[in-house]
């Protein structure tokens, strides 16, 4: 059996899913990030996997930039989060309400 674009594009989704059900769900900011990296790992499957049955360098090229976002969107996030420990002891966002205005 040959793997081919829709394979590549149903695990993209399932892994879309799975990213998009983590950040509704859970609480944690640590687990809405990783649910936020998920996403833009499965954007990158699908660029990746467009760009090899499509004979193009375009998708992969725009996968280097996403996962430069990512990194910084990872490094940025971080930090913000033990900012967020530090001050209020918790990492659940149910708890940081107060934070408002």
């Amino acid at each position: 059996m040959m793997i081919g674009l829709n394979h590549y594009l149903a695990v993209s989704a399932i892994l879309f899913g799975l990213g998009l059900a983590c950040i509704l769900v859970r609480r944690d900011i640590l687990l809405i990030l990783m649910g936020l990296e998920m996403n833009l790992n499965a954007a990158n499957l699908a660029l990746v996997a467009f760009s090899r049955f499509g004979h193009g360098a375009t998708g992969q090229v725009m996968t280097f930039f996403v996962m430069a976002i990512a990194a910084a969107e990872a490094a940025i996030g971080l930090a913000i989060v033990v900012a967020l420990f530090r001050k209020g002891k918790s990492t659940r966002v149910n708890e940081f309400r107060t934070l408002r205005g």
